[in-house]
Formats: C-alpha cells, sequence, structure tokens
C-alpha cells in the first residue's frame, strides 16, 4: 500500500469503496477538504487520478477499512457490499460503516442486523445529487439509522455536502430516496407528455418550457403543493374550490385530446383511472387532493 501525507492533520482519515463515477466526486470531495484518503475499487486502475492527488491505494478491502475509523462505500447495491465487504468484518469491527448504494428499506433493515452482528457501527445513506455537485455545500445527503454514528462523524459528511439525519429508522434514508426518485419521474413524465401533446400543433419544446416549467410548475403546481401538505396530515379535503368529479371532467378531456392528437395516452388514462377510484371510495366532493388517500390504503385495499 503506497502511504499518502495528511494535508491537513485535523481532519480524520476517510476511507472511499467502490470509484465509479459518483465513488470518485465523493473521494475528490473529501480530498478537497484535507482528509487523507484510502480508496479500493476492483478495478483498481481507477483509483489512478485519486491516487496522483495524494490518495493512498490499498491493495484489499481488509487494508482500505483498516486506515480509517470510517469506510463510504459507493457500490451497485446491497448485495455487492456483502460480497465486497463479506472478507473485512473483523477489520469493520468497531469501525463505521456508511453506506451509500441504493436499494429498498427491507434491504437497509438486513444491512443494519448484518453490522451489528460483526460489531460494526452502520449507517444508511443515500445521495440526492448527480456527481458534478458533489462537494457543494447545498448538495444534500441523506441519513438514517444510527444518530451516533451521524453525530461523530457529521464534520467528515459534511465535506461531501449538507448531511440530513432522517431518524433512527435504518430505512428512511432509501425511503425518501425512493419517494424522491419517483416524483421526479413523474414530473418529468408529466412535462414530457405535456410538450408532446402541444408537439402535435407544431409547438416546440423550447417554446412550451419557457411557460410550463418558467411559471406552471413554480407559481402553480409547487404553491399549491406546499399549501395543501397540512391539510394531507389532517387527512382533510375540502371541495369548495373544486371536486374530485370535477377534476374527472378536466382527465377525460386530457385523454380524449391526447387520443385525438394521436399522442400516447396511457398516462392520462392511469390518472383517470385514479380518480375513478377515489370516486369510488367516497372522495367525489373532496378536492384532488384525496387521491392521496387511494394510494396510502392501495396495499390495505388489495
Amino acid at each position: 500500500m503506497t502511504t499518502q501525507q495528511a494535508t491537513s492533520p485535523q481532519e480524520s482519515p476517510v476511507t472511499v469503496v467502490g470509484l465509479g463515477p459518483m465513488g470518485i466526486a465523493l473521494a475528490e470531495a473529501l480530498q478537497k477538504k484535507g482528509h487523507p484518503i484510502t480508496v479500493w475499487n476492483r478495478t483498481a486502475s481507477r483509483a489512478d487520478e485519486l491516487v496522483a492527488k495524494g490518495a493512498t491505494r490499498a491493495e484489499t478491502v481488509a487494508e482500505a477499512v483498516s486506515a480509517s475509523p470510517v469506510a463510504i462505500m459507493c457500490l451497485k447495491d446491497y448485495e455487492t457490499m456483502y460480497d465486497v465487504f463479506g472478507p473485512a468484518t473483523e477489520e469493520l469491527r468497531g469501525r463505521a460503516l456508511v453506506n451509500l448504494n441504493s436499494g429498498t428499506p427491507k434491504e437497509a433493515h438486513a444491512a443494519v442486523a448484518w453490522a451489528g452482528e460483526h460489531g460494526i457501527g452502520y449507517l444508511d445513506g443515500a445521495i440526492m445529487v448527480p456527481p458534478y455537485l458533489i462537494g457543494n455545500p447545498e448538495s444534500v445527503f441523506l441519513f438514517s439509522g444510527s444518530e451516533e454514528i451521524f453525530t461523530e462523524h457529521r464534520a467528515t459528511l459534511s465535506a461531501m455536502g449538507d448531511p440530513r439525519f432522517l431518524g433512527a429508522d435504518a430505512s428512511l434514508a432509501v425511503l425518501y430516496n425512493t419517494a424522491l426518485l419517483g416524483q421526479m419521474y413523474a414530473t418529468m413524465n408529466g412535462f414530457l407528455h405535456a410538450t408532446a401533446l402541444v408537439a402535435s400543433a407544431g409547438v416546440s419544446a423550447e417554446a412550451f418550457a419557457d411557460l410550463s416549467v418558467n411559471w406552471f410548475l413554480p407559481t402553480v403546481v409547487t404553491s399549491t403543493l406546499v399549501a395543501q401538505s397540512p391539510a394531507m396530515d389532517k387527512a382533510d379535503y375540502p371541495g369548495e374550490y373544486g371536486t374530485m368529479e370535477m377534476n374527472l371532467n378536466a382527465l377525460e378531456h386530457i385523454t380524449r385530446t391526447c387520443q385525438e392528437q394521436g399522442v400516447h395516452a396511457q398516462q392520462p388514462e392511469l390518472m383517470l383511472n385514479i380518480a375513478k377510484e377515489a370516486i369510488a371510495r367516497g372522495y367525489g366532493d373532496k378536492n384532488y387532493f384525496a387521491v392521496f388517500e387511494v394510494f396510502k390504503k392501495a396495499l390495505q385495499a388489495s
């Protein structure tokens, strides 16, 4: 193992395992903040640029985790975590392992149990920004699980961005991540579908985006979501300004317009069917946010 000289003695050493584009960005951000870095990757050459900047390349995972009080991993999934760190559980004992993989809440709980069996301090996390924003103080990272581990290593985590602790339930970070990604894809699909609809009349995406993204989303959609969220927590959906029945009418018009214009209609058809389900469950005189109750109770109804 090639050694390195700490660039800032007051900063804690950190091990980074997994050097895809995101892992490299994490290691670079930590380096820039003065943390001595030890790195490991299955394809050793991925560490070349980091080593050239002063990082230490470990020959094995066991050697890598032994070099630091905390190891940050950015791997494919939880199964890869077990595969990579299984041979190094003794070296990890008494140290902290921060998981920035993606997966499911059930997998997060299983990881906590695995770490506990081996005496490993474990913190589950999620990265909410692309690699080029790593290191930005406004880039949000979500963490859940051991608050003790989070507090102990918060300064290190802050070198990568803005660390947010969600709670003791280790599954919260991955659950939030999945929920926000789901919202992202739904929002993007909404914009893409709407743009396709106006494109059927020859409107350019650039022209539509000026109205849709610059005005409609922040002024109408975002403000409405923020205003209505407290009522959602109370299951309070008064229909004075528009009922589910009225929204059903709008969704029928959207679906028919797509069919007339030759645009993909399955997305509005799905929304139409969800509104019909809400009405069937007794929310016809409530506002559209009552769909929240349909989503929440889908499992119990199935």
